[in-house]
């Protein structure tokens, strides 16, 4: 089997800041596997937070040579196994003639409610872009500092209607936390996404959590679990963390019988990235795949979304 790899940049359609930083684009690898005429297609986002680029990632793509079967052996969770590990149950799709839900034998994906992120910026600001986007039945909300009472304030002015859930992105201490806990209530906040470090959260063990609290850069594979009992209540399953779809749909069936809720995320990228989450996000609680909403351009063949959520992908697209 071939294996070709490649970088394309696609344009946000405004700033995105999350605690960490701001990107005016995104920056992905798209993988092509092919035998016989046949090919399959995969997109990962190289993360820095976890100590991933685009040379790194693509070199481990590069040096992979064995089968599907050795793959999670192979390549460590993240973004290289996830994108060769998707590729390649494209490609397994083609090749039967079916879809990859059927091969997983799982019932047809149906659309589900995405929330809408709106990034982190002035109160004004995040005012503004609640208003616009309070159509949306979810919203979710970048947060990070030690002044996020006026965002949450503001945004809750501008769509008093959405639900609400927010992401710290690691940018709280347990004290933040606890101040602003009753304030995420009042405001009808119904999640919080790993308010604290990944190496510094044992403290949510011992605070209250009024509100369910979701581990994000807590959580990567099944091998995350054990750690996060007794510390979050839910945790966030993204297919560039997991090491494809064949892990991410193992961690989620763990998860929920280890007593967690599940969410669903993404990083930004495109559509070819968000399709196999949509299997995944069948029956969670919590959706977050709206980054293709994100873009100011996309694949050719793009996800739909209208009011129903987001739908699975077409046949063109991946799957």
């Amino acid at each position: 089997m071939q294996i070709e790899v490649s970088r394309d940049v696609f344009q946000l359609a405004q700033v995105f800041t999350i605690s960490r930083g701001s990107r005016t684009a995104a920056q992905v690898l798209t993988v092509h596997v092919s035998q016989d005429g046949v090919s399959g297609y995969g997109e990962c986002v190289p993360y820095a937070r976890y100590g991933e680029t685009l040379e790194s990632v693509t070199d481990q793509i590069d040096g992979f040579s064995g089968r599907w079967a050795d793959l999670a052996d192979a390549l460590p969770a993240g973004a290289a196994r996830n994108a060769l590990d998707c590729a390649l149950w494209d490609y397994a799709a083609k090749v039967a003639g079916r879809r990859v839900w059927d091969l997983l034998h799982l019932p047809a994906p149906k659309p589900v409610v995405t929330a809408y992120t709106l990034s982190l910026d002035t109160p004004a600001v995040m005012e503004a872009q609640a208003a616009k986007n309070a159509f949306r039945p979810l919203l979710k909300i970048k947060l990070g500092t030690g002044d996020d009472m006026a965002r949450l304030e503001a945004v809750r002015r501008g769509a008093p209607d959405a639900r609400i859930i927010v992401d710290a992105n690691e940018g709280w201490t347990a004290e933040i936390y606890t101040d602003l806990a009753p304030h995420l209530l009042r405001l009808g906040v119904q999640m919080v996404e790993q308010p604290l470090p990944a190496d510094a959260d044992d403290m949510l063990a011992e605070i209250a959590r009024p509100l369910p609290v979701c581990a994000d850069e807590s959580c990567h594979d099944r091998a995350s679990l054990p750690a996060l009992k007794g510390k979050y209540d839910m945790v966030n399953i993204k297919l560039d963390k997991t090491g494809g779809l064949t892990e991410a749909l193992a961690l989620k069936e763990q998860a929920l019988a280890d007593g967690f809720g599940v969410m669903v995320g993404c990083m930004v990228g495109s559509s070819l990235a968000m399709a196999p989450a949509t299997i995944l996000a069948q029956g969670v609680a919590f959706t977050d795949l709206d980054a293709p909403l994100l873009l100011a351009e996309d694949r050719k063949t793009p996800l739909h979304y209208d009011d129903a959520g987001v739908h699975p992908p077409d046949a063109a697209l991946w799957g």
